[in-house]
This record gives structure tokens, C-alpha cells and sequence, in this order.
């Protein structure tokens, strides 16, 4: 499906974005473990979140999603009837994870402590990711993990069991990886200990802590103790502050702008890319801050923003902006100086080579990248014409391209919209109804 962008004169109103989608996966699997319902409002409609869901129904978990009537800001409402942690049933077939790279990595912990074998698979997209990241260490753990896709690709055949706490440094920063062995060290003897080399978003470790897990951090290690139980989940998922960057981007891109964000989670290991817009001189105000189900959530305020500076990104600062590097990218386009992303080289094993597709879609639109094994040098300002653009397969090239063709000369075409999906159901129809066109 093509989508076609013409160029915005503000972006003006108030939105609510979907649930964060990384928590409404942990919610959901933690949940599904749980001795009780788990009640989860405003969870992420996305189809990846879809894909967590359907693969614990065919574990034999008992899970009913109910939208919401009418065309309210509210997200869908998730009943999960936990089995607590030896409940789980042998599914009868592979488990698809569609394009889900969260559901298969962190599924694959859990996988991991179960008697019994299983296959979990998805997508082209995701038999293409690398696994071996999860393999190694839960083939340490005790389990038999072999991968039929072949040089630590899926489809993975997991043959689960008992298994054994380990201490484990991760070789580079990975909340998924990490909250995998966290999961599987739910079914471990003695200690499981995961070692960061820098932090990253920590949901997992606030829900586990909810729950009533024995999990403590010390410095740069997370460690969980053996436990018998966890308590089911009553909670609303933040507003998924991914999300919402898309529209934090074009109103401070686009003059005269002026729009409110809702209810967004602000957890200090996702806020990297508020941090980096506010230092090149982004007009963003956050009020409203509380806490709910254990995560800061606040309202954003932005506004069009006069002038824009260039920033140079890498290092501990990458693991809290990594799905925000293409739309700072498409930012940087308009800041004075030359901004450069480095250590960024995870993103080239993301649903598409993300530094690659950006790269690519920059220069069709007539902007100079240099493209770095690790990151971009991207020289500004620049001014961006429209163009005809792939959208790759990946949600988050997507919307960050449609975000560039508010602020391109001339209209803009956008193949592949239809992937938006993946995580912003809707996002589109929200663009229609927040932009005045020039």
C-alpha cells in the first residue's frame, strides 16, 4: 500500500499514542506466568504485540483482547489467565512470531525451562535476525536450542528442561537478551545474574519487582533468585514513547506548531531521544509526571522550534534512543552543524539494515549522508524534496520517512505503509487529523 505526503504548514491538537509495546510484551508473558488474572489496559494494538499473544494461546494460556467501542483515545483491554510457572501446555504446532523479534527472543527464555519441546519460527523478516545471542547463553543454562534456519537463525527447536542459573555478561547491550535470561532464570536453580556493558530499558526488571520476584540490581548487574511464584498484573501500559517520537519530531520540525501528547512513558532508559531533541533546541515541556504500574508517565508539550543544532550520539547514549536513530536522522536534515550517530551498528540486524534504509531514503530525497559501519554523518541543514521512497519492509522507516515528507518541496510516496501497523495501527489516520497542509 502507497501512502502520499504533501507538505504541512503546523501540526496542531492533542494525542493519546498506543501502549508501549515493549511492556505490553513483558506484560502479557509475565502475566501468562502469573498465579491469577493479570488485568492489562491500553496494551499496544500493534501486530507484534498480536504475535506475543497468539503464541501463549497456543500455550494453552487463556487470554481475551477487548477494543474499545467507538473511536475513544483508549487502547484494548487484555484478561490473561496466568498458569503460574509450570501451567504452560506443549503447543501442537510451531509457534509464529510473526515479524516480532521481542516475541521470539524473549519467548524463547521461557521456552527454555519447559519440559517439553517446541518450535519457534516467523516471518522472512525474522528468520533472517540473528539468534545466537539468546542461544549461547541458554544453551549454558542447560537447554537444547538447535536452529533450523541455520547459523543461529529461526526456526529454533527448543528442547526445555531443568535448568541451571548462570552469570552471564552480555557481549553487547540488549534488553532483549537480557529480559530472555531473566525469564528463563525464572525456571532456574540457584541465581541468575546478567551483566549489562551499559543500561537498557528495564521493564522486564520493574514488572518482575512488581510481581513479587526476588530481583536485585547492583551496579551493572541484575540478579533473580529462585522463586515459586508470581502475582498477577492489575495495570495500564504507558503510552509508548517510540510512538509518540514520530509526532514529537514533526511538530518541532514543522514552524508554528503546537501539539500535546498524553499519558507518555518516561522511563529514564527510553528518554535518550527527548534528551537529544531538547540539547539541538527542540521546544518540548513535560508535566503531569506520575507514577503508574511501577513506570514514570508524564504529558508532553511541543512546539515548533526556531533553530536546531547538530549533536553527535554514540557510547551509553545509544541503547536509550535505538529506535529513534532513523527519525533523528530525518532531524538532523534541518540542524546546523554535522550531528554523527555512532555505535549504532544493532540497527543494521533490526527488521531491515535501519542505518542502510535510511541512508538510501535520505539521498533519494536529495540529502548528502555518509553512512558509517556503525551510525551516519548527516550535514545540515539540508533541504529535502519529495520523493518516491521503499518503506522496506520496517514500521519505524516508515513513519519516520512520513514525518520527512511534512517538511519535504513537493509530495512524497511512501511504499510499504501498510507495516505501520507492526506498531501504530492508525498512525496515518492520526497525521491526517493533526497537520494542516500548506
Amino acid at each position: 500500500m502507497e501512502v502520499r505526503i504533501r507538505p504541512a504548514r503546523s501540526i496542531r491538537g492533542e494525542v493519546r499514542v498506543p501502549g508501549d509495546k515493549s511492556i505490553s510484551h513483558r506484560a502479557l508473558l509475565l502475566g501468562a506466568l502469573a498465579r491469577g488474572e493479570s488485568v492489562l489496559q491500553d496494551l499496544s494494538p500493534g501486530a507484534d504485540v498480536q504475535s506475543t499473544a497468539r503464541c501463549l494461546r497456543a500455550l494453552g494460556v487463556s487470554l481475551a483482547i477487548e477494543f474499545s467501542q467507538g473511536n475513544g483515545p483508549e487502547g484494548p483491554t487484555a484478561r490473561v489467565q496466568g498458569v503460574g510457572l509450570s501451567g504452560l501446555s506443549p503447543p501442537a504446532s510451531p509457534l509464529d512470531a510473526g515479524n516480532s523479534g521481542t516475541t521470539l527472543r524473549l519467548l524463547a527464555g521461557v521456552l527454555a525451562g519447559q519440559p517439553f519441546e517446541s518450535v519457534l519460527t516467523g516471518d522472512a523478516s525474522l528468520r533472517r535476525r540473528p539468534m545466537g545471542r539468546v542461544i549461547e547463553p541458554l544453551t549454558q543454562m542447560g537447554a537444547c536450542i538447535e536452529s533450523e534456519g541455520g547459523r543461529g537463525r529461526a526456526p529454533l527447536r527448543i528442547r526445555g528442561g531443568r535448568l541451571r542459573g548462570i552469570r552471564y555478561k552480555l557481549p553487547v547491550p540488549s534488553a532483549q537478551v537480557k529480559s530472555c535470561l531473566l525469564l528463563a532464570g525464572l525456571f532456574a536453580d540457584g541465581e541468575t545474574t546478567v551483566i549489562e556493558p551499559v543500561p537498557t530499558r528495564d521493564h522486564t526488571e520493574r514488572l518482575l519487582r512488581g510481581q513479587g520476584a526476588p530481583l536485585g540490581r547492583s551496579g551493572p548487574e541484575i540478579t533473580l533468585r529462585p522463586c515459586s511464584a508470581l502475582e498477577p498484573l492489575a495495570m495500564r501500559v504507558p503510552g509508548d514513547l517510540s510512538s509518540a517520537a514520530f509526532w514529537i519530531a514533526a511538530a518541532t520540525l514543522v514552524p508554528g506548531s503546537e501539539l500535546a501528547i498524553r499519558g507518555v512513558g518516561l522511563n529514564p532508559t527510553r528518554t535518550g531521544f527527548l534528551a537529544a531533541l531538547q540539547r539541538m533546541g527542540a521546544c518540548i515541556s513535560v508535566g503531569g509526571v506520575r507514577e503508574e504500574a511501577g513506570e514514570p508517565v508524564g504529558d508532553l508539550l511541543v512546539r515548533g522550534a526556531e533553530r536546531m543544532q547538530a549533536v553527535e550520539i554514540g557510547g551509553e547514549e545509544v541503547p536509550t534512543l535505538v529506535d529513534e536513530v532513523p527519525l533523528l536522522a530525518v532531524v538532523a536534515t534541518q540542524a546546523e552543524g554535522t550531528t554523527v550517530v555512532r555505535d549504532a551498528e544493532e540497527l543494521r540486524v533490526k527488521e531491515t539494515d535501519r542505518l542502510r534504509a535510511v541512508a538510501e531514503n535520505l539521498r533519494r530525497m536529495g540529502v548528502f549522508v555518509e553512512e558509517l559501519p556503525d551510525g551516519l554523518v548527516i550535514p545540515g541543514p539540508q533541504p529535502l524534496r519529495g520523493a518516491c521512497l521503499p518503506g522496506y519492509g520496517d514500521h519505524r522507516i516508515v513513519m519516520a520517512f512520513a514525518v520527512a515528507g511534512l517538511i519535504a518541496r513537493g509530495e512524497t510516496t511512501i511504499e510499504g505503509a501498510e507495516w505501520v501497523d507492526i506498531s501504530y495501527p492508525g498512525f496515518f489516520e492520526v497525521l491526517s487529523q493533526i497537520v494542516e497542509l500548506r
